[in-house]
């Protein structure tokens, strides 16, 4: 494959053409939550997919015809000089060094959640995208879940009066570790339930009510095999005053309500999980008119006993990311004033959580 070097407006100094893009891994985190949205922004170009697995190889070619299709991260890597923008959705252990390497190679970063396998190694990748003048960001998706823009939405209006607690939860029926990766990772390289979905329920917290310590944690690994963790309750005490329970398991027959928030005016409890993931599993596209439309019969409850009433949940709205990501890029990248997506010295923040947590447990 040959790419053309970058090139820019001679005018305004910003990118003329699409951010030529890299996905590395094409299991659920590449052929989900990234090739999907980055093929559906003009913003974008898909130039190169990495995959080791023939069956992956092939559904990867099929989807994005005129993407490349390599077998490692390395590859990828060869064609720094021909790219934009690197995006790893490879296992938590690898995040750091080959984020590292594509900052040296000159490249701007996406590194799916968790950001690294510990907090140190998180904050080294900030200082050095700094010092090299790169645009590093961490996929916190579900910051655009519709549930949570919900909640999020409604605890900035202060209808439910001051917030004393919140529980999350993400809690499904999984009794096998599927994935050969997961199934061989201990905590030390990024494997468990905490470093996963634990990963987003800490993020969210901190994201409504502001910096927090864990005050409480238990981890448990139930099913066979598990190397790590698959059942995890943490609690935490923000300096705001409120407490928040979180709660993730991955062999869990009955699933609490995803949120149940506190006030000193009122409530809200909501169940059901965000359906963006399973739309573009099933096949849709992030540009269909029902891409990220919950079912009104999901709407949570707002209120108190006896006085409840439905609130519709927001439209999902997972293309934000690469959005903001682009506008961010296009305006001269690392020296925009403009935000990236997620600042990542949030999920750091996140990984020092998750460090304590395991201390305390």
């Amino acid at each position: 494959m040959s790419i053309d070097p970058a090139s820019n407006d001679p005018a305004t100094g910003r990118q003329a053409r699409p951010i030529r893009t890299a996905v590395a891994g094409f299991g659920l985190s590449g052929s989900v939550f990234h090739a999907p949205f980055i093929a559906a922004n003009p913003a974008y170009s898909l130039e190169v997919i990495s995959t080791s697995d023939a069956g992956r190889q092939a559904a990867a070619a099929a989807a994005y015809p005129a993407a490349e299709i390599v077998d490692t991260p390395a590859d990828i890597l060869e064609l720094a000089g021909g790219l934009d923008l690197l995006v790893l959705g490879t296992p938590p252990a690898t995040h750091y060094p080959l984020a590292k390497a594509a900052l040296e190679a000159g490249l701007d970063v996406v590194v799916d959640k968790p950001f690294a396998v510990r907090s140190a190694e998180g904050q080294a990748l900030i200082d050095l995208a700094a010092r090299l003048g790169r645009v590093l960001t961490v996929f916190q998706n579900r910051r655009w879940d519709g549930d949570f823009l919900t909640v999020k939405s409604l605890v900035g209006s202060g209808s439910l009066g001051p917030v004393t607690r919140f529980e999350s939860r993400f809690e499904r029926w999984s009794p096998e570790v599927s994935k050969a990766w997961k199934a061989a990772a201990t905590a030390d390289d990024g494997g468990g339930v905490l470093f996963d979905l634990g990963t987003h329920l800490l993020d969210q917290a901190l994201q409504l009510f502001g910096p927090a310590q864990v005050t409480h944690a238990e981890l448990a690994a139930r099913r066979p095999g598990e190397q790590a963790d698959d059942d995890v309750f943490v609690a935490l005490r923000h300096v705001s005053g409120v407490t928040s329970h979180l709660w993730m398991n991955m062999l869990c027959a009955q699933q609490g309500p995803r949120y149940r928030i506190l006030g000193s005016g009122g409530g809200f409890t909501k169940h059901g999980v965000d359906p963006q993931e399973p739309y573009i599993v099933a096949g849709g596209s992030p540009l269909d008119a029902a891409y990220g439309v919950e079912d009104p019969d999901w709407a949570g409850l707002l209120g108190r006993d006896g006085h409840l009433d439905r609130l519709p949940t927001e439209r999902g709205a997972y293309p934000e990311f690469y959005r903001i990501l682009a506008a961010k890029i296009a305006d001269g990248g690392a020296a925009s004033a403009l935000p990236v997506p997620v600042d990542p010295a949030g999920p750091v923040e996140v990984l020092r959580l998750i460090e304590q947590a395991r201390s305390l447990a």
